[in-house]
């Protein structure tokens, strides 16, 4: 297959937060790679034979060799290029496995509460908000008066919430539901304000808005109809 001859290759979808998570990484530590857009309604032979488990986006194979789950594939390339851009993780033990309980709090916590605030069954919404505000209650208060989840340079949660600093305005926008104010997560705001200035990594590798909003728009319209 043409990817096994790329020495790096990026399974993805351009709308996913958790697909732009790892491009972000590879390219805040200068690694090249190829990027193969999956169409998620018909995925690829390739993606099959790389993720047969979960056959999901994202997907990065190096030399050959698949990983998959974005946040094991943000560790991966931590590990694996650690010339350059600081570590993503922190080197202390304690301080790591913070890092990775945040993370998995993003996805595992975080996410579907949005999801459900957005575009719940009706009668579902408003309780996941009220669930969604006690979320962003616990990264405001993580974040402290850090400039970043990672202290002065973008870390591996910082990426991870990649879910807050710019997919979920988008959100928002497409579902007509606002769940993060300045007046109630000032700091987390500002977070989401520094994120996306601060490197031109960071604000080149979001998706455009516009689309994204017509795209979530058009994706949630059709699945509940």
């Amino acid at each position: 297959m043409a990817e096994d001859h790329h020495e790096v290759v990026v399974f993805g979808a351009w709308p996913s937060p958790y697909s732009r998570r790892i491009e972000a990484a590879l390219k805040l530590k200068g690694v090249p790679y190829k990027y193969i857009e999956e169409d998620l309604g018909k995925k690829s032979p390739s993606l099959l034979k790389y993720n047969p488990i979960h056959k999901k986006i994202p997907v990065l194979v190096h030399n050959g060799k698949p990983i998959a789950e974005s946040l094991v594939i943000l560790e991966y390339i931590d590990e694996t290029w650690q010339e350059g851009y600081p570590l993503l993780m922190p080197k202390d033990p304690y301080q790591r496995s913070l890092a990775r309980f945040w993370a998995k709090f993003i996805d595992d916590k975080c996410m579907p509460a949005i999801l459900k605030a957005c575009w719940g069954e009706e009668q579902e919404r408003e309780r996941a908000g009220e669930e969604v505000a006690e979320l962003l209650k616990l990264m405001e208060k993580e974040l402290k008066e850090k400039r970043f989840f990672g202290g002065e340079n973008i870390g591996m949660v910082d990426i991870a919430a990649n879910i807050i600093g710019f997919s979920l305005g988008a959100y928002e926008e497409a579902s007509g539901v606002k769940l993060m104010t300045r007046e109630k997560f000032p700091k987390l705001c500002n977070w989401r304000d520094e994120f996306m200035s601060n490197s031109a990594v960071i604000k080149e590798n979001a998706p455009p808005r516009e689309e994204l909003i017509s795209f979530l728009r058009n994706h949630f319209r059709k699945n509940n109809n």
